[in-house]
């Protein structure tokens, strides 16, 4: 029984690179995909927190490094990813979990910001997709991970220019699974529902809105980063050979309410 585990949800000699891994879902992630035996390359902003997040997945016996890069500019971000595939080869696993939101009502959305919102949200996934999907393809086996939002296809929390992002970023998730599927590429994203990691620490410091989001949920409570684990390593694992193109809601049955 523990080999045939080992042999659908290990993640032995794979490589993963994480965007955003050093923070809330993909800092969970990250270990996760770590812990199933997969080497991990972060990929972020903040080099302290970069630094920290590799030496804890080191300290639990991974393979890990990170590489620190703005994913809004484009020439950046391709100088990173080669850094990344650097370390330990082409990445098998690409994990888009970086995002920004800049939350202004939406009349007041400046141009400026929208922009702003799509390099990091959708240009970013797109880049580095077109860098590691076609070699995954030709080597016959990846897995690529878009973590979009609720947002995707509710609006709410003065969040129009966000949502606009991750509806796209679902859209490009099923445009990647159509191109490289067929090559062994899977792709899918994992919409979370209303979760407390940094970037909605905002919300959480109001009690009384966390809980009504919350009480939408079948489940009763709001996420928490560690709920995204189990899902991230299988959809990068050979367990999901046969998912593809999914846009998979991990909210407590928020959307279903």
């Amino acid at each position: 029984m523990f080999s045939w585990l080992v042999e659908q949800f290990g993640l032995g000699g794979r490589t993963a690179l994480v965007t955003g891994g050093n923070s809330g879902i993909g800092r969970a992630i990250a270990g996760a995909l770590a812990s199933a035996g997969a080497r991990v390359v972060v990929l972020g902003r903040d080099a302290s927190t970069l630094a920290a997040t590799v030496e804890e997945l080191r300290g639990g016996g991974a393979a890990a490094d990170w590489v620190s890069a703005d994913l809004a500019d484009r020439a950046a971000l391709a100088a990173a990813a080669d850094r990344a595939a650097g370390f330990y080869g082409e990445p098998d696993i690409l994990v888009n979990s970086a995002g920004v939101n800049i939350r202004p009502p939406l009349a007041s959305l400046t141009p400026e910001q929208w922009d702003a919102l799509f390099a990091v949200n959708l240009t970013a996934p797109f880049l580095l997709g077109q860098r590691f999907g076609p070699g995954m393809a030709e080597r016959g086996w990846g897995r690529i991970i878009n973590l979009s939002s609720q947002q995707a296809v509710r609006a709410y929390a003065d969040s129009g220019g966000y949502g606009a992002t991750k509806g796209g970023l679902v859209s490009l998730t099923r445009s990647q699974a159509e191109a490289w599927s067929r090559h062994g590429v899977c792709c899918n994203a994992i919409s979370p529902g209303v979760v407390h990691t940094p970037m909605n620490e905002r919300l959480f410091s109001d009690p009384a809105r966390a809980a009504s989001f919350a009480a939408r949920t079948m489940i009763g409570r709001n996420g928490v980063p560690d709920d995204f684990a189990g899902l991230a390593v299988f959809l990068a694992s050979p367990a999901s050979a046969y998912v593809t193109g999914q846009h998979i809601m991990l909210d407590g049955g928020f959307s279903a309410t």
